[in-house]
């Protein structure tokens, strides 16, 4: 496999470049994010934040506006914004400095196996009624409140609007839709969305939640349960809440005015 390394420092690149080439990478070094946009387009990007001429989030984002290339991004920063920004533009995966090259190569092979497993014709042909008998004439669209999952063509809308979501943010939804209410734990997120026995920091779960919660517009739509892990549901609408509680009040007070003197 051809890797790009877009990173400024030779003291992290070089010893990096080397362990992946042990484990039979290709792996092609950029120093500056615009070195990094001009080279030939690779099957795997590893993408440094802090880059000399320009912020890497900018770098993530014009790589996602031209090519699908799976994105593991490189970081210090301890700010998990930049993380869910990241994420949010497309990239696929993140590792924090200091990693192992042990470390690196399994994310390199995770995100792999899961862009394979989301490429055009298995994601066509996974979800078709015809081709599942066990499950005959089941829906490929579900739908959660205004929220409505098209596991087939891997489309979420809210309210009748598409949300862009990334294919693990989409893994993820799916797993947490398989039973909306129920709680998931952990690992059991874990071990669907991401693979059995991640290899890996479970914190990224947290991240990848972060981000499906900015995109569904409302945190609401994931609870967190403290120490087991996390449920899909759909909020209330605002709307009907504030009136219900219109109507009480006015019910109130109409209540008053008809037992008072005439």
């Amino acid at each position: 496999m051809r890797v790009l390394l877009i990173e400024d420092d030779d003291r992290v690149a070089g010893p990096l470049m080397e362990g992946l080439r042990r484990f039979g990478f290709t792996v092609e070094h950029a120093r500056s994010g615009a070195d990094g946009l001009a080279a030939p387009e690779a099957a795997m990007v590893l993408l440094d934040l802090g880059l000399p001429d320009m912020d890497g989030i900018d770098v993530c984002r014009s790589l996602r506006a031209r090519s699908a290339v799976p994105i593991i991004m490189i970081t210090a920063r301890d700010d998990e914004v930049d993380r869910v920004l990241g994420l949010e533009l497309g990239a696929d995966d993140y590792v924090s400095k200091p990693f192992g090259v042990r470390e690196l190569v399994a994310r390199i092979r995770a995100v792999t196996r899961r862009t394979r497993l989301a490429g055009p014709d298995t994601r066509h042909d996974e979800r078709k009624p015809s081709a599942d008998p066990a499950r005959p004439g089941m829906p490929d669209v579900q739908r959660i409140g205004p929220l409505a999952i098209d596991r087939r063509t891997r489309q979420v809308h809210l309210n009748q609007a598409p949300v862009a979501l990334a294919p693990k943010e989409f893994d993820l939804l799916t797993c947490l839709a398989e039973d909306p209410g129920a709680v998931c734990s952990r690992r059991q997120i874990l071990d669907t969305a991401w693979e059995p026995n991640y290899f890996g920091p479970t914190k990224t779960l947290d991240v990848h939640i972060a981000a499906l919660r900015r995109k569904l517009g409302d945190s609401a739509w994931i609870e967190n349960i403290r120490g087991i892990g996390f449920r899909l549901v759909s909020p209330a609408p605002v709307d009907a809440t504030s009136a219900t509680s219109a109507t009480s009040a006015t019910s109130a007070a109409a209540s008053a005015y008809d037992g008072g003197p005439r």
